[in-house]
């Protein structure tokens, strides 16, 4: 191949054209509006929750708590969701699970309106509610390629994380506000209502008539298929293990942004808010770069490269106790975690085939938001001993000498297409 096509291939790859390439699909389109909107509400409820029980509280350790609560059912369901989402039609499952939704923001809208609200009330609801994502989230991520082409299929990923932290910057602003404004209940009835347009969404779609795989054994047998595929591909293992950690030490100390707002900047609900409006901000620079690299064939170095930068940021953020400094920080923690979650999304799903496809993204599910509750738990205890600030250090510096090792000792990542 000479220079002229190789400029030319380039070019085709970093095509501002192809970013929402996706958006030609037209059930692809109705996923993207009625998500993007039901995201904004989950955010802005999410902002308020994690706000309001600090308030109640007063306490870190909530914070992590809370978390906990939410990501605790993933350890017990995801897999199983991720077989049963092999099983029956994926839309069917994805209703089911966003009015359940529905229902549980509107009973945690009249408990705050009743002023009845207590802390109890919040981590029974968000354990409930990730019941509802454990079940959702394996059936979620298979359904990309219901709506799009095989060869299109990273960018609609990478555009599923673009509406997602396009949610990520405009719920927590709107939570902040509201809340400071008229209080918690009206974030959470938003929510409620928001679910409606994914729902709508779902129903309009025109999908091919759902052919069940022939299945020889039970569910629980297609469960232990899924994990013997994955544990006897050291691809898949290596990327979902690396997943795993960043998780832990990455979004662990993202659950202590309500009280990084009140004790290390003085600020409020607001300032929650913006922290985490910023954090999506970069989340959203870094969706948007691996959508218009859609087809980039160095994901590897990519992936290895973000890896040291979010440590990096993250210490920069410990360090910057004044609220513009601490906004620009935490956009760059946004960017280099969300190219991380993107390249690793794209790298796993690309390598696996369509029979398995809901059984591995279950088992990805599982060690990604599995990781979340126990770096939530580790930093809300850590925070109450020594502070959000030292937490967040050594959890930056976890990562980076991690990021070293898998640099030093396995190439193969670096070297992954």
């Amino acid at each position: 191949m000479n220079s002229s096509l190789r400029e030319a291939g380039i070019s085709r790859q970093f095509s501002l054209r192809d970013t929402f390439i996706s958006l030609k699909y037209p059930n692809y389109r109705l996923w993207f509006i009625g998500q993007l909107v039901s995201l904004v509400g989950t955010w802005t409820q999410a902002t308020a929750q994690g706000y309001l029980i600090y308030e109640l509280t007063k306490s870190p350790a909530y914070l992590g708590y809370a978390s906990f609560a939410s990501g605790l059912p993933s350890w017990f369901f995801t897999l199983y969701a991720g077989a049963i989402a092999d099983r029956v039609p994926r839309r069917t499952l994805m209703v089911i699970t966003q009015c359940t939704m529905l229902v549980l923001a509107f009973i945690l809208a009249i408990l705050s309106f009743s002023n009845v609200i207590q802390w109890w009330h919040i981590l029974i609801l968000a354990f409930l509610m990730g019941v509802c994502n454990a079940f959702d989230a394996p059936a979620r991520q298979a359904f990309v390629l219901e709506m799009v082409e095989r060869e299109d299929l990273t960018n609609a990923i990478a555009l599923n994380s673009t509406m997602f932290n396009s949610a990520l910057v405009l719920g927590p602003a709107i939570g902040g506000l509201i809340y400071a404004w008229v209080g918690p209940g009206w974030c959470f009835t938003i929510n409620g209502i928001s679910f409606i347009a994914v729902i709508i969404a779902l129903l309009l779609m025109k999908l091919k008539p759902f052919v069940p795989l022939i299945r020889k054994g039970n569910t629980l047998s297609d469960v232990r298929e899924g994990l013997k595929y994955v544990v006897n591909n050291p691809t898949l293992r290596m990327l979902i293990f690396n997943l795993f950690i960043i998780t832990v030490f990455g979004f662990g100390v993202a659950t202590l942004i309500p009280a990084w707002a009140v004790e290390v900047l003085g600020g409020d609900a607001r300032t929650n808010g913006f922290l985490l409006a910023a954090r999506g901000s970069g989340s959203l620079i870094g969706s948007l770069s691996v959508a218009a690299m859609g087809r980039i064939q160095f994901r590897g170095k990519l992936l290895t490269v973000n890896s040291f930068l979010m440590p990096i940021m993250m210490i920069v953020f410990a360090y910057m106790h004044w609220l513009i400094p601490s906004l620009l920080a935490m956009v760059g923690v946004g960017f280099a975690l969300m190219m991380i979650l993107n390249l690793s999304n794209a790298m796993v799903q690309t390598r696996i085939p369509d029979e398995m496809r809901g059984r591995v993204m279950g088992i990805y599910t599982f060690f990604f938001f599995g990781g979340i509750p126990i770096g939530s738990l580790i930093a809300g205890w850590a925070a109450e001993i020594i502070g959000e600030p030292l937490t967040v250090i050594i959890s930056a510096v976890i990562l980076f000498l991690f990021a070293l090792i898998v640099f030093w000792r396995i190439p193969a990542m670096r070297a992954m297409e």
